[in-house]
């Protein structure tokens, strides 16, 4: 079946390079529709969707980019007409998939009009960048970067095999059908390793209740992502067991989501059954990247890689105190289930982590500082006892339920 894929590039500088690809992917068969963001000059071939519409959907003129000169002011203006272009050509389902080649500008501009995609639309960047921090580049889509190994600068035997590999690339993800299977709602869910056993239990639960269960683990970038599916509307509502990022936001550690966690699903609406997984704890690295003013704070080696330190009472009253803020924002059901027996599987009884009077500080600021429209639900277990997984499941399949259709 016969498929197009979006090919976006500075036509002006790389035409050889581009058409080589193009050939390619027509070669099986697709069709190539291609947005050209060069601005130096004339691009080597003709676009279907010209560097002049694109800068005019960014707010300006490629005549006057062209005669200021300043490179970064181009990409600004560039990079908001092609979000818009590239968003209005998959509204109108001009396109498949996409596929650009660029340095470090030509991946800034085709990266940012792919994280404007839904997830699911193939997206492939073949870049000199991608052999560093891909972040800034991937944010929290799946945009696929490859590592160009030579310079998009001309066709020599290392680019052409490279390039050949990414019209293949592209062409068998455009290819490639999801087999069918049945739809249920789904059901987002967090996990920490130290939440597993209670995460584990719930999905089971939710599964067998009908719905398709799709777990995050809470490392900065899952919160990040779950926030960012919540706001493309893929969940019927959250079962948010583990809040840790919430610990290295409020304390300094590594793995924070930012201050918008917590955030999409009460901006939504939908359903969340919230919990306090992991907030016994803040990330860091090996134990020599620990900051100097933690050295004397009881400290676990959870692995080589992985040093983690217990939060104190006073860092759980302000975990709790943003945790409530985020949950009384909520315009939709929302219940918080708190574990009395332990929030982690290091804070049970006997663990290193085990600290009833911090969690105490946690649960009190907690039930303080939420408002009545949230529910708190307390169970005398630890978080990974069957009967607190069984409370939580409960509670999320009843918030869904009472959801008029």
């Amino acid at each position: 079946m016969s498929a197009t894929v979006l090919v976006i590039g500075t036509f002006d500088t790389k035409a050889e390079e581009y058409a080589y690809v193009t050939g390619l992917i027509e070669a099986r068969g697709h069709r190539v529709r291609t947005v050209d963001v060069g601005v130096l000059s004339d691009p080597g071939f003709q676009p279907d969707v010209g560097a002049d519409e694109v800068a005019g959907e960014g707010g300006g003129s490629l005549s006057e980019l062209r005669e200021r000169g300043d490179r970064g002011a181009a990409i600004d203006v560039m990079i908001a007409g092609l979000e818009r272009v590239v968003a209005r050509l998959h509204a109108e389902g001009c396109f498949d998939g996409v596929l650009a080649l660029g340095g470090g500008g030509g991946t800034a501009l085709a990266t940012a009009a792919m994280r404007a995609l839904p997830v699911g639309v193939p997206k492939l960047m073949v870049s000199t960048m991608a052999a560093g921090d891909t972040a800034p580049y991937v944010g929290m889509k799946d945009v696929t970067m490859m590592y160009s190994v030579v310079d998009i600068a001309g066709l020599n035997p290392i680019s052409r095999r490279v390039l050949a590999n990414a019209a293949g690339a592209i062409c068998g993800m455009v290819e490639q059908h999801v087999p069918a299977e049945e739809e249920r709602p789904m059901v987002a869910a967090t996990m920490f390793g130290v939440t597993t056993p209670c995460v584990t239990a719930v999905r089971r639960l939710l599964e067998q209740a009908g719905y398709a269960v799709t777990v995050f683990h809470a490392t900065g970038s899952g919160g990040r992502a779950l926030e960012a599916l919540i706001d493309e509307g893929w969940f019927v509502g959250v079962a948010d067991v583990t809040t840790t990022e919430w610990c290295d936001e409020v304390v300094g550690g590594v793995l924070s989501a930012g201050p918008d966690r917590l955030s999409a699903a009460g901006r939504a609406g939908i359903p969340q059954v919230v919990s306090v997984g992991a907030l016994d704890m803040v990330n860091f690295g090996g134990l020599d990247t620990v900051p100097e003013r933690f050295r004397d704070r009881r400290l676990y080696r959870h692995n080589p890689s992985v040093t983690l330190m217990r939060t104190s009472s006073e860092e759980c009253r302000e975990i709790g105190a943003r945790i409530a803020e985020k949950l009384n924002a909520a315009a939709g059901p929302t219940t918080l289930l708190l574990p009395l027996r332990g929030v982690s599987m290091i804070d049970a009884e006997g663990q290193p982590f085990h600290d009833p009077e911090a969690d105490r500080a946690l649960f009190d600021t907690l039930r303080a500082r939420v408002r009545e429209h949230v529910r708190v639900v307390e169970v005398d277990a630890h978080i990974n006892d069957e009967e607190f997984a069984r409370a939580l499941a409960e509670h999320m399949i009843a918030a869904i339920e009472s959801v008029p259709n």
